[in-house]
């Protein structure tokens, strides 16, 4: 049968909107996955409330409604670590004033709780540094008699950056035995706790404090021993026999609450990338590989890469039978393009995912990095498992702070970058 120019016209137009219509639809999903999993609900996918639990069952029914199978009878890989958290009061009042949490002050992940006023000491960065001199200046403070507790103050703000690190070094050793505070005057970035110190240690932003005066705390922290954290799994098998894997990974947990009313969204890390995982999932059930298809979802990468370590030691298949391993980690923009770290490792993989991108002209620019253990497809590396850790460039700078919103994400290349990924896989 041979078309007319008119009817040319309309079979063209009407496969223009059903791809329009699926791509509005992708965007959609991964919006709608992407804003529930940094939602309030979920208490910043930490270890407060459960969250990352919370979390893991969303995970587990966005797979089931895709129809997508545990690779076993359970979707759920369970393994345990030890986590610091602090669930109820974060109240500083700095001579009377209350600061506010996650923007005036940040408790070190790793600090213990108090109620009650520290005094604050300054010490010189000759008498931090020098062990004599530091030793000097804390038995001074031991023989004064306080109305507070005293506490020992560091003010970081006009020292360098190597300077700032040795001061750290030596701040967290002293934050066993005395409160420690920190005067800072750059940008918060909060982390995980592992462990738990004998006494506060406090970071506060340098226009909210002067190099002395009295905090008064409220703050109640509470150590996990053995928390059970969950990587949540989902799987497409082949439609050839004896296929090898390719497995996309994305962490879901983030950092959780500091106190009752504070919480890190955490939506470009990484609600953004476990969001595209499952758009992918979208796809490749409707369009089976020749390879097998997993997704796993990683919890406790923010506590150290905990649940990618527990699933390369504990694998449930043969690592030697992985074609390749996608990680996805910040996810939410790409104005200026992505990077990906291990492609310089794996020359042949990266040109693929070059020479489609230059062909379809799907993202501005595909930088090449070396090998680092910064996400958690660097496990597999070290198994010798061939993988990629690819993230997003652009001018949202968010991370680990109380600011990597969903409304902080632009989503510029979310639907391109799926688009490369589905051609990768097709052409290796």
């Amino acid at each position: 049968m041979i078309l007319s120019i008119e009817g040319m016209f309309k079979f063209l137009l009407i496969l223009f909107l059903l791809f329009t219509q699926q791509t509005f639809s992708q965007i959609d999903e991964l919006k709608r996955r992407t804003k529930t999993l940094c939602s309030p609900d979920f208490h910043g996918r930490g270890y407060v409330n459960k969250g990352d639990s919370i979390a893991a069952e969303f995970l587990k029914t966005e797979f089931q409604n895709i129809g997508v199978k545990p690779y076993y009878e359970s979707y759920f890989q369970s393994f345990n670590l030890d986590v610091n958290t602090f669930p109820n009061e974060m109240e500083i009042y700095y001579e009377g004033k209350l600061l506010k949490p996650g923007i005036d002050f940040l408790i070190n992940p790793n600090s213990s709780g108090r109620v009650g006023k520290l005094k604050l000491y300054e010490i010189g960065v000759n008498d931090a540094l020098i062990v004599d001199s530091l030793k000097s200046f804390i038995q001074n403070l031991f023989s004064i008699n306080h109305i507070e507790d005293p506490a020992v103050l560091f003010d970081m703000t006009l020292v360098s950056s190597d300077t700032v690190k040795l001061l750290r070094q030596v701040a967290s050793k002293l934050a066993m035995f005395i409160p420690v505070v920190e005067i800072v005057n750059d940008k918060f970035t909060w982390s995980v706790g592992l462990d738990e110190l004998f006494l506060p240690y406090i970071q506060i932003q340098e226009n909210c404090i002067n190099n002395d005066g009295v905090l008064s705390l409220n703050i109640y922290s509470e150590m996990h021993i053995n928390y059970e954290c969950r990587n949540v799994i989902g799987y497409i098998p082949s439609k050839k026999n004896n296929a090898k894997t390719i497995i996309f990974t994305a962490h879901y947990d983030h950092l959780g609450k500091m106190g009752n009313d504070t919480y890190f969204p955490g939506a470009n890390d990484n609600a953004s990338g476990t969001a595209m995982i499952f758009s992918l999932a979208e796809y490749f059930k409707e369009n089976p590989s020749n390879f097998n298809i997993m997704f796993v979802a990683f919890a406790g990468e923010e506590a150290g890469l905990v649940g990618s370590k527990y699933f390369v030691e504990n694998s449930i298949l043969d690592l030697k039978n992985i074609r390749f391993v996608i990680n996805l980690d910040i996810m939410g923009s790409g104005e200026d393009g992505i990077t990906i770290v291990n492609g310089s490792l794996f020359d042949k993989e990266f040109s693929i995912m070059n020479q489609i991108n230059k062909s379809e002209l799907l993202v501005k620019e595909i930088k090449k990095r070396g090998p680092s253990a910064n996400s958690d497809h660097y496990w597999f590396s070290q198994k010798g498992v061939p993988a990629f850790f690819i993230y997003t460039r652009g001018p949202n700078k968010h991370y680990h702070d109380i600011f990597d919103t969903y409304d902080s994400l632009s989503f510029a290349e979310s639907i391109d970058i799926i688009r490369l990924l589905i051609q990768f896989v097709n052409q290796l």
